[in-house]
């Protein structure tokens, strides 16, 4: 039966050739492809035929000659100074045994490499981890080709089924291989040594072999056989030394060695500047903070290797430079005569028994108007031995009670914010209040005497600095009062000792730097009030709270010898360059004073509290007498804060005292800065805060004037 849906056409030759001319377009394409692909693989023949035909001696020429690349060398640090140009810090220069790695390197070569060397030079084995015996153990082609076998299918394979990378994969391997199935001798030790630094360093990048103890036979014996050993050689490497010993050694800072390299928490800051993994830097303090200075600029070697990829030659093309030099602020004289000082005196205190729970005692001065740290000296007295060691760090990371030694802080809050005004006379007298509770001044624990404010810092009124706290409440004193919830007033008080750097960063130009414990929770868990917290806002008016570092008390002094203006703590001076005979050379970048903040407006003010600190060492009623008759006329304020300290033997809490005292000199025209803070001794009957800070000023004027 016929489909209707299917036309009928009676055959025709007129169809039939319509197809036809259909069909052939498909041949005649496909034609015209195998055309082009002819066409493009002549040209490729004929290319080829060039570069091997026409070229050859060109190419083989490059090849023989080998491929030439450019590494960077080291280049030694620059040095540290003291004020007068003494070397603090500086370079040993060592001979040295180096090798440089070439690409294409695989284990076994290496570990061929490692057996010459210990072959011809004396090598000491370090310590191997269990990391760095697997890593020598499968260099063994035989041992890598074992681990591999213990493999399972699976182990080959990610969580997602997919084949692992050589570096996974060789990870793995590590895990099958047990490190107490082979014993090393010490000669295998030695190898496993070299291999570890050769196997650790970047391909084309000098690696240290040995700088120590190298002889020179060892130099010698290199240099004959650095054409069968290609990457050899022998050169010179340096490691810090100081010159004058164990000096402010503690703010000098470390630098890194090249097996440490760069260290973990910065090496991708580092990377991003352009540092290798293994570069020495500056790990702390000084050599920290001033990498980007004492670093040096590498040099330039050409190396060529042949078409083994093996070095087969090595030249300087650029020499490296020496890094710039840092000039400090510290006098190395004067800092080893307030070093004397304070050891000399804190001694008679070990001596009378007084410094049985003290940890050490602290010396900073400075340039008030510079501020150019001009000493900065710190002992830690060791709990079972009693030794005395360099502690200067502690002059600014160590905090303390201070004590009275703040109070000008407070009457200078007590003007800001207008509860005293001028010379302003109130009652000292003990205070009362609810509860029974009492506070007075350590002068006047029973009487009443009528106090200006000159005479509240001579004779160190702690009743005239809450009274001030009182004002700020919003109050006034009366006998059983209760104080007044004004958890504020903390904030008011603390706003005018920032101002004068007390709980916050001096801006010394050193890393980590403390700022005290400033305690700003007043509420329980619950919401409560903590017991207490209004009355430990009237021990904070009078410095037995918060606590400051020996660094902080000086900013305060100096800030209050410049009647106001305060001026960031510096130890180095300048950065300079070198000369040609690679020596101290000319300044490239001058360290400027850095004023931080003004208190403006407070002249007549400042007059009365220089005043006052020229009374404490000259009034009769004075607290630091004993600063009479000085090379150099002062002006101070002492500080006695009571705290605790636990007897190691019988673990009872016994009181002791915090013991300060700041000043400066001349008081007229003031020329240096100086804080002194001996913790937690019994007692400071003997005024030694005192005679250190009288016998510093005398040194100064002694080598500065």
């Amino acid at each position: 039966m016929r489909n209707n849906k299917t036309p009928w056409r009676p055959f025709s030759k007129k169809n039939k050739t319509e197809q036809d001319l259909k069909n052939t377009h498909v041949p005649f394409r496909l034609d015209f492809l195998f055309f082009i692909v002819f066409v493009l693989f002549t040209a490729l023949v004929v290319r080829l035929s060039n570069l091997q035909i026409n070229q050859y001696d060109k190419f083989a020429e490059i090849v023989e000659k080998g491929q030439k690349s450019i590494i960077e060398e080291n280049a030694p640090r620059g040095y540290i100074y003291d004020a007068k140009g003494t070397v603090l810090v500086g370079n040993q220069a060592n001979q040295a045994i180096l090798f440089t790695r070439s690409t294409g390197m695989t284990a076994e070569d290496i570990k061929k490499i490692s057996e010459q060397i210990v072959d011809l030079i004396t090598i000491e084995p370090e310590k191997l981890s269990d990391r760095d015996k697997k890593d020598y153990v499968l260099s063994d082609p035989k041992e890598l080709k074992k681990a591999e076998s213990k493999l399972t299918i699976s182990d080959k394979l990610n969580t997602k089924g997919e084949q692992l990378s050589s570096s996974e994969l060789y990870k793995k391997m590590l895990d099958k291989v047990n490190v107490k199935d082979f014993e090393m001798t010490e000669k295998d030790e030695k190898i496993a040594t070299v291999f570890k630094k050769i196997n650790g360093a970047y391909a084309l990048q000098p690696v240290t072999i040995k700088n120590k103890n190298v002889t020179p036979e060892e130099i010698a014996v290199v240099g004959e056989n650095t054409a069968s050993i290609p990457g050899l050689s022998a050169g010179t490497d340096w490691e810090r030394e100081y010159p004058e010993k164990d000096q402010i050694r503690s703010i000098l800072g470390t630098v890194s060695t090249e097996k440490q390299g760069l260290p973990e928490e910065k090496a991708e800051e580092y990377l991003k500047k352009g540092y290798k993994i293994n570069d020495r830097v500056g790990l702390s303090y000084l050599e920290e903070a001033y990498e980007n200075d004492l670093k040096g600029k590498r040099g330039e070697s050409e190396v060529t290797t042949d078409k083994n990829q093996k070095i087969t030659s090595k030249k300087e093309v650029k020499p490296g430079e020496k890094g710039d030099n840092l000039v400090l602020t510290i006098d190395l004289a004067f800092q080893k005569k307030v070093e004397e000082i304070l050891e000399n005196n804190y001694r008679v205190l070990m001596e009378n028994g007084k410094a049985q729970y003290s940890d050490g005692a602290y010396v900073v001065v400075t340039e008030p108007a510079t501020g150019n740290v001009l000493s900065m000296v710190g002992l830690n007295k060791d709990p079972e031995s009693g030794e005395l060691v360099d502690d200067a760090l502690g002059t600014y990371k160590n905090a303390y009670v201070p004590g009275s030694s703040i109070k000008a802080a407070t009457i200078m809050s007590g003007y800001e914010n207008g509860i005293i005004s001028g010379n302003e006379t109130m009652i000292d007298e003990p205070l009362i209040f609810e509860g029974g509770q009492g506070k007075s001044s350590l002068f006047n624990q029973y009487g009443s005497y009528s106090l200006s404010t000159v005479q509240a810092l001579e004779v160190s009124s702690n009743v005239y600095m809450m009274k001030i706290a009182l004002g700020m409440m919003d109050t006034t004193y009366t006998p059983n009062m209760s104080l007044p919830f004004r958890t504020d007033v903390y904030s008011t008080l603390r706003k005018t000792y920032e101002e004068f750097g007390l709980g916050i960063s001096t801006g010394i130009d050193l890393p980590n730097e403390e700022t005290g414990i400033v305690n700003k929770t007043f509420k329980d868990k619950d919401g409560n009030f903590v017991p207490g917290t209004m009355g430990k806002l009237l021990d904070l008016s009078f410095g037995n709270y918060d606590t400051y570092t020996p660094m902080q008390l000086n900013q305060y002094v100096a800030t209050v010898a410049n009647r106001g203006t305060r001026v960031a703590p510096h130890v180095v001076k300048g950065v300079y360059g070198n000369d040609n005979s690679g020596n101290l050379g000319k300044v490239k970048k001058e360290i400027k004073p850095k004023i931080l903040n003004k208190i403006e407006d407070k002249d007549a003010e400042f007059d009365i509290i220089h005043e006052g600190m020229v009374q404490v060492v000259n009034g009769p009623m004075g607290t630091a007498h004993g600063a009479q008759g000085a090379n150099l006329p002062i002006a101070a304020k002492t500080g006695t804060a009571e705290t605790f300290a636990v007897n190691p033997d019988t673990k009872k809490v016994e009181e002791v005292i915090n013991s300060t005292i700041v000043g400066f000199a001349p008081y007229d025209n003031p020329q240096i800065a100086v804080s002194v803070v001996i913790p937690q001794i019994k007692d400071d009957k003997d005024a030694i805060h005192t005679a250190i800070l009288k016998q510093v000023v005398n040194a100064y004027a002694e080598t500065h004037q």
